[in-house]
């Protein structure tokens, strides 16, 4: 079985897998990284969204042995130490999850457009979430969050 070095997280790891094992699988099963969730299957649903390189991929479709010698971050690495990233708070305080199964997705592609575009419109999170499906229907408190988060890190700039 090959062995793959990837950084996840800001570490570097090695993974013994197969290496048309999706990404998904070896973050869950081989290092215990859950929060990334098996939706879909077929990179529909964005239950299963991760960062290759700082951009959103859905993990169930990319074969561990693509990203061998990229950066992984999932959403365990989102926050920094005990302090959570500011969409993770902004989710509590808009209290958006319901059953929380496609959140940490939702909140990693959230992650990527606020890199991208730190001030979005209504339409920009709505074309950026589009492939994050939420069986809850919380798409209102998910834009109020993410909206949230956008203003927090830009008063945390400011000062």
């Amino acid at each position: 079985m090959p062995k793959f070095s990837i950084t996840v997280n800001g570490a570097d790891a090695q993974v013994d897998a197969p290496d048309d094992m999706p990404l998904l699988w070896a973050l869950r099963d081989l290092m215990g990284l859950t929060g990334s969730k098996y939706g879909c299957g077929i990179g529909q649903c964005g239950a299963c969204t991760v960062h290759l390189n700082g951009a959103p991929v859905r993990s169930c479709l990319l074969p561990v042995g693509q990203v061998s010698g990229q950066a992984i971050t999932t959403i365990e690495g989102l926050a920094d130490g005990d302090a959570l990233h500011a969409l993770q708070q902004a989710w509590i305080e808009k209290d958006v999850a319901q059953c929380g199964y496609c959140q940490s997705g939702q909140i990693m592609s959230a992650a990527a457009l606020l890199q991208s575009n730190p001030e979005p419109t209504d339409a920009d999170i709505d074309a950026a979430m589009a492939g994050n499906y939420c069986r809850c229907g919380t798409y209102i408190r998910i834009r109020e969050a993410i909206h949230a988060a956008a203003m927090s890190v830009d008063a945390a700039a400011a000062k």
